[in-house]
């Protein structure tokens, strides 16, 4: 494990950088997996349906064919299938948790979280024996958001913290891309603002095609924060 500033691996921070980066923040493995980009973000649900984990593991590959690193959570559902594909697909993955390294979270994926940082990295901005609580993920979620170079969202739900993964994002600039069985969720509200601030509709069909030239465009003229 090693103790890096966050300037280590961002470089220069803009202001909005600074109000939600963790001063420091620790990697287990190796560290040029974090700074390589590109690097794109993989989340979802939790309680993930067999749709969704099947597309977790497309747009997976398809990030892995376009050569680049697949980031997540670790959490169970769209994480643990986006962190396993692309290790099956021979590409390069880590993992931002919630939790110092003397945990998992889950669990049951413990011994995933050991060989990430045995072969890839593992991140957190929490020290060994930091005490878990809720708060933690949020916090995991906005630095995820910082280390990647943009985000998909592959299927949540309507309170689901990835949401608030998405927004941190968009304030940062970040594109986000939501799969189109989310974005065209007639159950779902978040999904129809998020596309006017800027989120995009990534299409299963078109994977390598938009994911090879991901866009940027705001719909709204009003700041979303």
């Amino acid at each position: 494990m090693t103790e890096h500033l966050i300037q280590d691996l961002l470089g220069d921070l803009t202001p909005v950088h600074h109000r939600i980066a963790p001063q420091t923040i620790y990697v287990a493995g190796d560290v040029e997996v974090v700074r390589q980009s590109p690097k794109v973000a993989v989340v979802g649900s939790r309680k993930a349906t067999t749709e969704g984990l099947d597309n977790a593991a497309r747009v997976t590959r398809a990030l892995v064919r376009l050569d680049t690193t697949v980031v997540s959570g670790l959490a169970a559902g769209i994480d643990t299938m986006a962190h396993r594909s692309a290790i099956k697909a021979g590409g390069r993955t880590f993992a931002v948790i919630g939790t110092g390294f003397d945990r998992a979270y889950p669990a049951k994926n413990r011994a995933l979280q050991a060989h990430l940082a045995s072969h890839f990295a593992v991140v957190s901005q929490f020290a060994p024996g930091s005490p878990v609580t809720r708060a933690n993920f949020p916090q995991r979620n906005r630095t995820m958001a910082l280390l990647s170079d943009a985000l998909v969202i592959v299927e949540a739900a309507e309170k689901s913290g990835t949401i608030s993964q998405a927004w941190e994002a968009l304030r940062i600039g970040r594109p986000v891309l939501l799969l189109e069985t989310v974005a065209e969720n007639p159950a779902l509200t978040w999904p129809s603002k998020m596309l006017c601030y800027g989120a995009e509709v990534l299409r299963v069909g078109h994977l390598e095609a938009q994911l090879r030239e991901i866009p940027w465009v705001t719909a709204c003229g009003e700041p979303i924060f």
